[in-house]
């Protein structure tokens, strides 16, 4: 079976709707009531995670931790008040770039 990206989109739209959703009956909504920090926190620890299933080269880890990390960003998208489109928009701004060249183009402030 064939999957589109297009979950993403509809993820994040489900997300943002929980933003004012009771936190008692929605994980999502608890994580909006516990603040950026606590977000931005949930993101790493699902960074880390993939990063080590990663290295126990555990396939089935990868793809459940990489799922909990997209569902992460995506509350943090929302909570940071960006939409997916501005990252589809970074990545295309982006494409067929060396990632060394990229990186040169960047302004350090």
């Amino acid at each position: 079976m064939t999957y589109k990206a297009d979950i993403l989109d509809r993820l994040f739209e489900t997300v943002a709707d929980r933003k004012d959703a009771d936190p008692t009956s929605s994980y999502t909504a608890r994580l909006y009531a516990k603040g950026t920090a606590k977000i931005a926190q949930k993101v790493g620890e699902e960074g880390v995670e993939l990063a080590l299933a990663a290295v126990q080269k555990n396939r089935d880890e990868i793809i459940s931790e990489s799922a909990d990390l997209f569902y992460h960003m995506c509350v943090l998208w929302a909570d940071a008040g960006v939409a997916p489109s501005e990252i589809y928009a970074k990545l295309v701004v982006r494409e067929g770039l060396s990632g060394l060249d990229e990186k040169a183009m960047r302004t350090d402030d």
